[in-house]
């Protein structure tokens, strides 16, 4: 019955009033119409409304911060600091209440009254929601009134022409979507989902996050907005929230609209989603905490130190410690099971011994624990202004001086008053807009523009262990200022996942292409989603998700998976390859064989046969052919200036002599048996020189198509990047194209016009028809040459050279065969037809 006694009696603030006193106004109780219908965390029910412990640490702090500046000899010497703290109210019908109250001496709201004789409040230290802090605001700025927040910073405040009393202790958040777009660039999440609060730092926060998403090819799937006012609509955002097809959502904004689907969620629990949050949005910390939607967030938290000795004074405070304190007095019987006496309202009894709340604080949220130490810095730089102030008067900073300045809000009407306090007020101001100072902790404090380019923040991982043991860990920690590339510090080892997830999770639309690949963006979606098309021949990409894939430099080309440029071989027709060998095989081979037919010609030069063939033009012909098999030569090995020279022009001149030397023949055989009588000789005709004009004039010819084209654009070395996969190939370039088919078809020419004069002697006496060798030989040739062609154009690299080396081989292979063959047979073979009685049975000998 005490109790309920005790809990009806309950007031809406206590005081300790000092020489100066700081005004507080922190989220102690509310009623239970304050909030929408779901149960409120870590609240203690009673007749007058709820009792929300978790926030009592803000007003452990501020009671912490008063006195520790009041045992420091250095600040405020001979000036006490006192305290009066009110409740602040939820719910937008009762914002005013604790304000009214204290302006109106702490007994009965009534406006323009104060019910005490004089007060000694210099400041208000509030910040728990912005709807507070803004009509708070309003109702302050009638008196001038120095007002610090300890909330997390809100833009919509930092506006000096509507609330020019207002200090913010926190930075601006500007950073935070730099942060988190650094995660998600870290853990490759390019496909997330975007849950913030319908205000004006919700469509801030969008803005931002939408130029720093951009800037990293990073998409946002589904965004949705969330307010106190949309309780209807909860399910269906929760709804599009978990229906999206991600795996990672970004959330942000004011934790009371947010609230909403913390609590949706243990109605319809959702696994296997990684929410990305500020500290911003409360998670406090409970034992009775079950595995659920949350497990595996990560937290984005500004770095804040432990405040000195604040554990030390947990463990000492006690209601008999504070009796003026009636919100403590009501707290510890629901926190260690206490019971009130019967004939007060302040002792308690049964207590447990040791009871400390050090127990309980331990498990606050880390948002809170970051408030809390926004609080203890607020009432340092309201001492640190006071002080810089006193000081300013007197440089003692007297008890006298302090009576000097006591700030009377109703003495605007007194007009002896109205002057001295307008000028006590904007030094007051003008003293909290320059002080900076160094905390206990060791944090450097100032409310200047450029604060938020120190902040750092530590990313937090929300675990939720078996038997609902709540922990958060410190996994990384996010520095603005770091090197690029640097900004973000991860240990992945140490990270909980959501549920279903043993590594890292994805979150993309598309999966990634990887090295090999290029993507193509899909039709009418976003630039997130597409699909991987391999790299072109000749392309590489070295990269995942290549835009464009890059050509290999000409001395290099891609590997197997298009993913890096090999070197390429170099390559030419090497004496050492097996086509290479072969042909220089055949090459020696066959000038072995023509010098031993020169040889046999030579040394049977005065037998009939070598006589009957005209043995000068066999031996030119001879010579000839075997300067064409050592011409090969100059097409097998690594090509230089000189080779890619000579083995075009000497090839076509001594192939020339070659061929006009068989003309000559064919037209010394025609000659001998169309021009004679029978009873003459026709040695006038071997005496005229017919046959060596032929030659030389042939000669002269493709000696001077020859000079053109060493004039105009001779052979040179060239490297073939692209007919050879793979491969540098080595070679000569023809230069002039032109110079060289027309050296080819000048020798063509004589060869088609030996065909023809050797087909019209076909069938002239046996004995002295060379002329069907010469045809077989020149048919040969033809042959070749006109095969040679249309495989010489359809082949490349040195394929094509050994083309050229087989054919010169062939074609002189088949003149040697076809005309020297059957001559040898009968010197070496049948000497017995290489007898003088022999050619004499032909009537139509005439030697």
């Amino acid at each position: 019955m005490a109790e309920v006694t005790c809990f009806m009696e309950i007031k809406y603030g206590f005081h300790k009033n000092r020489d100066f006193d700081i005004g507080g106004f922190f989220p102690i109780f509310r009623y239970s119409t304050d909030t929408p219908n779901f149960s409120v965390i870590s609240s203690t029910r009673n007749h007058f409304g709820e009792l929300m412990y978790e926030y009592y640490e803000y007003v452990l702090a501020f009671i912490f911060a008063i006195e520790e500046i009041n045992r420091n000899p250095l600040l405020l010497p001979n000036v006490s600091l006192g305290y009066q703290v009110y409740n602040s109210y939820h719910s937008d019908q009762r914002t005013m209440m604790g304000p009214l109250l204290w302006l109106s001496g702490g007994r009965e709201d009534i406006p323009n009254f104060n019910c005490e004789r004089q007060s000694r409040t210099v400041a208000v230290i509030e910040g728990i929601s912005t709807p507070f802090v803004q009509q708070l605001g309003t109702l302050l700025e009638l008196y001038n009134f120095p007002q610090v927040s300890y909330g997390m910073f809100d833009p919509s405040l930092d506006d000096k022409r509507q609330f020019p009393s207002l200090y913010q202790m926190d930075s601006e958040e500007s950073l935070l979507p730099y942060g988190i777009v650094k995660l998600l660039v870290y853990f490759r999440w390019t496909w997330v989902g975007l849950l913030v609060s319908d205000d004006w730092n919700g469509e801030r926060f969008t803005g931002k996050m939408n130029v720093e998403m951009s800037k990293e090819d990073i998409c946002i799937a589904c965004i949705e907005v969330s307010s106190l006012e949309m309780i209807n609509s909860v399910k269906k955002i929760w709804a599009t929230i978990t229906d999206c097809s991600v795996n990672v959502t970004v959330v942000y904004g004011d934790s009371k609209p947010l609230l909403l689907l913390k609590y949706m969620q243990k109605e319809h629990q959702v696994i296997g989603k990684v929410w990305i949050i500020s500290s911003r949005w409360s998670f406090t910390k409970r034992e009775s905490f079950i595995l659920d939607s949350f497990h595996g967030t990560l937290l984005f938290s500004k770095q804040k130190s432990e405040i000195p000795g604040f554990k030390h004074f947990l463990q000492t405070v006690n209601p008999l410690k504070y009796p003026e304190d009636i919100f403590l007095s009501r707290l510890w019987p629901f926190m260690f099971g206490c019971s009130f006496s019967e004939f007060d309202c302040i002792t308690l009894e049964k207590c447990p011994l040791n009871s400390s709340l050090t127990i309980f604080f331990r498990n606050a949220d880390i948002s809170m624990q970051a408030l809390a130490k926004f609080v203890y810095d607020a009432v340092y730089s309201v001492a640190y202004s006071l002080h810089k102030l006193l000081h300013q008067r007197t440089p003692e900073g007297s008890k006298d001086n302090a009576n000097t300045l006591i700030l009377h809000p109703w003495q605007k009407f007194q007009e002896d008053l109205l002057k001295q306090e307008a000028e006590q007020r904007e030094q007051l101001h003008q003293a909290l807009r320059t002080t900076q100072f160094t905390n206990s902790a060791g944090d450097h404090v100032t409310k200047d523009e450029n604060r938020n380019s120190t902040v750092q923040y530590d990313i937090l991982n929300l675990c939720n262990f078996p038997l609902g043991l709540e922990k958060i860990v410190k996994v990384g920690k996010f520095v603005p200022r770091a090197p690029d590339g640097q900004e973000i510090t991860i240990h992945e080892e140490i990270i909980e996942w959501a549920i279903e997830y043993d590594e890292v999770p994805m979150s993309v639309c598309s999966q990634s292409c990887g090295p090999g690949f290029r993507k193509i963006p899909q039709n009418i979606k976003a630039t997130c989603c597409f699909d991987c098309v391999k790299c072109a021949e000749n392309e590489i990409s070295n990269k995942t998700d290549a835009l464009e894939c890059m050509k290999c430099p000409d001395n290099q080309y891609p590997n197997s998976r298009k993913d890096h440029c090999l070197p390429k071989t170099v390559t030419f027709l090497a004496l050492e390859d097996p086509l290479g060998t072969a042909l220089a095989t055949i090459a020696i081979s066959f000038s072995a064989l023509t010098a031993l037919v020169l040889a046999v010609f030579v040394k049977y030069r005065h037998t009939p046969i070598v006589k009957a063939n005209n043995k000068t033009l066999s031996y030119i012909l001879l010579i000839s052919l075997l300067l064409c098999f050592l011409c090969s030569f100059l097409f097998i090995g690594h090509p230089n200036t000189a080779t890619c020279i000579l083995r075009q022009i000497l090839f076509g001149v001594v192939f020339t002599v070659v061929v006009s030397t068989i003309l000559a023949k064919t037209i010394t055989v025609l000659m001998a048996f169309r021009s004679i009588t029978p009873g003459r000789k026709a040695n006038w005709f071997w005496r005229s020189g017919i046959s060596s004009s032929v030659i030389c004039t042939c000669f002269f010819i493709q000696v001077t198509l020859s000079g053109i084209w060493l004039g105009v654009s001779p052979p040179f070395i060239d490297i073939d990047t692209h007919s050879e996969y793979g491969f540098l190939i080595i070679e000569c370039n023809k230069g002039s194209v032109t110079a060289f088919y027309c050296a080819l078809g000048f020798m063509g020419f004589l060869a088609l016009v030996s065909f023809i004069l050797a087909f019209l002697a076909r069938n002239l006496p046996d004995t002295f028809n060379e002329a069907k060798f010469l045809t077989f030989s020149m048919l040969m040739f033809c042959s070749v040459w006109l095969t040679f062609l249309p495989v010489y154009h359809s082949t490349k690299g040195k394929v094509m050279v050994a083309v050229e080396v087989f054919s010169i081989l062939t074609s002189s292979a088949g003149i040697l065969l076809c005309i020297f063959a059957p001559k040898c047979y009968i010197i070496l073979v049948r000497p017995d037809k290489n007898t003088l009685a022999v050619l004499k049975k032909n009537k139509f000998l005439h030697l």
